[in-house]
């Protein structure tokens, strides 16, 4: 499903986001992908969905060679993902329905077929109440879900959630946290950067891990159990 061979990114003012990356994700896992600010994470979620440009390397998502896609193939890859951000970045003065049936018209969706779907992804992040709100009357963790919605609307073959727990409370930092991993369930894989150990804890995935742009851990779903376990104080057998 996506892989990343040797990339290297640096950026113009000589920053060096990742170095010598090489890893590979398979279709339906669930990744956490933790480090500390600045440690890579936002960029090499950037460079998996063709925001930015590797120095050197091989990026492959589904079938296609992200890293030699000029813009005009760049947006027919985004048509097959989804993107969720910390702030939001919903539309204040569009409603809910209509800030997630936005990303169906943009792309040419049938007319007559976007009122359910739209209707699906609000249900499947629990908010098909709020169809006719604006973003404004919904709490923080009322639009984030928003933000999903819009970012699976369209069935997208991987989810990329960056930090999207950051601006919220733990309580609804979980609740996204368990939708997220549902729409997982569901087929889709998802990638979720994150600083938060805690909801890693909460419920536990695949972690990989970078510092100072190099991936520094990888660890399996059962590898990181039994992290947890021995933490708990506590025995699996895996």
């Amino acid at each position: 499903m996506i892989s990343l061979n040797n990339v290297t990114k640096t950026y113009r003012d000589g920053t060096s986001a990742l170095q010598q990356v090489t890893l590979m994700i398979e279709t339906g896992e669930f990744v956490y992908l933790k480090g500390k600010s600045g440690s890579g994470k936002s960029t090499l979620l950037k460079v998996l969905y063709g925001q930015e440009k590797v120095n050197r390397g091989q990026v492959r998502l589904a079938d296609h060679h992200v890293h030699k896609m000029n813009n005009r193939k760049i947006h027919k890859l985004r048509r097959e993902i989804g993107v969720v951000f910390q702030d939001y970045q919903l539309l204040s003065y569009k409603t809910v329905f209509d800030n997630i049936a936005y990303v169906l018209e943009v792309t040419g969706y049938p007319k007559e077929k976007i009122n359910d779907k739209v209707i699906e992804a609000l249900e499947k992040v629990g908010l098909k109440h709020k169809i006719f709100e604006y973003p404004s009357n919904c709490s923080g963790g009322e639009q984030q879900r928003i933000a999903i919605a819009r970012a699976i609307v369209h069935d997208p073959i991987v989810l990329f959630a960056d930090e999207p727990t950051g601006n919220l409370d733990p309580q609804n930092a979980y609740s996204i946290l368990k939708v997220l991993h549902k729409i997982n369930k569901s087929g889709t894989t998802v990638i979720m950067a994150t600083h938060d150990q805690s909801l890693v804890d909460k419920m536990p995935s695949r972690v990989i891990e970078l510092e100072k742009g190099y991936l520094t851990k990888d660890r399996s779903i059962n590898h990181t159990m039994m992290i947890l376990s021995s933490r708990m104080g506590e025995q699996y057998i895996i």
